[in-house]
């Protein structure tokens, strides 16, 4: 569409020009206190939901190593958002994400399921120690909505529904089971586009074999950014944000070796508490508008 002559010619008038450039100024100073403040007011929403009584003093205790706001923010998640997060264990994310999200957002857990009669078991008892969790303080949990993931499909959670699934420290065993990308497409779908999928993963040292991933928990940070992209996922960034040096990833018990699980019990304890949990990888993935 052609702009009009006389809007062109009216813009040529100095007077006129400097009145559309003011209205720009103005709506421009306006608008940014304005953004600047939701950002400031998701910060404090996030710090207070970080600081909260509702966490486990034993959770609380490992942010020196998981840093949930920078993690969180790096991210992108906001109060307002529907979020899935994969296989939350005991919950130590969901305590933060559930009243961070609970007045305006949703807040969805997808809790593994097995087709194998082995699994079934386990995870029926991990299901149940879970929803306890949230039943004991439903003032912080009532809205959490518990749904399920087996074999690369989701059951509660709708398709282009979500805003953002977070997945942490869960890629190593869908190797293992060869559910990587079967779960990489089912959370592409479950996301709205220009949603995000964020991974904390510990990071292997490049070109390991997957024999060497199954056995370690170590995951090279090129192949999961490779996968991603296969499905249709685009790299939106990386953060070092849960980076440890110190972690030489060459141990006998793998990555389990380190704090929290310290396969190896008394041995080297003192040197594996010193090291720290795993050196982890930290991705921002955005499925396509």
């Amino acid at each position: 569409m052609k702009t009009p002559a006389s809007f062109l010619a009216a813009f040529r008038h100095p007077l006129f020009r400097a009145a559309v450039l003011s209205s720009v100024i103005v709506f421009a100073t306006v608008a940014a206190p304005a953004a600047l403040a939701a950002d400031a007011s998701a910060a404090d929403a996030l710090d207070a939901a970080i600081h909260g009584p509702q966490r486990t003093e034993a959770f609380r205790t490992r942010d020196v190593y998981r840093h949930p706001e920078e993690t969180l923010t790096f991210f992108g998640v906001k109060p307002e958002q529907t979020v899935v997060e994969i296989a939350p264990g005991g919950g130590w994310y969901t305590e933060i994400l559930a009243p961070y999200l609970r007045e305006h957002g949703k807040l969805y857990e997808a809790l593994y399921e097995s087709n194998d009669p082995a699994l079934a078991g386990e995870f029926t008892q991990d299901r149940a120690h879970f929803t306890q969790r949230l039943s004991r303080d439903p003032a912080v949990f009532d809205q959490v909505s518990v749904g399920s993931l087996r074999a690369g499909q989701f059951t509660g959670v709708p398709a282009n529904s979500t805003d953002m699934v977070l997945t942490f420290r869960n890629i190593h065993n869908w190797i293992k089971d060869g559910q990587f990308d079967a779960n990489l497409r089912a959370f592409y779908a479950a996301l709205k586009p220009g949603g995000v999928l964020g991974v904390e993963e510990h990071r292997a040292k490049p070109g390991i074999s997957i024999e060497q991933v199954i056995k370690t928990g170590y995951v090279p940070e090129a192949y999961v950014i490779e996968h991603a992209k296969a499905v249709g996922f685009q790299f939106a960034g990386r953060s070092d944000v849960n980076s440890n040096p110190r972690d030489t990833k060459d141990y006998a018990k793998g990555v389990w070796a380190l704090p929290p699980t310290l396969a190896g019990g008394a041995d080297d304890r003192a040197r594996m508490i010193a090291i720290g949990e795993s050196d982890r990888m930290t991705l921002r993935f955005v499925k396509p508008l």
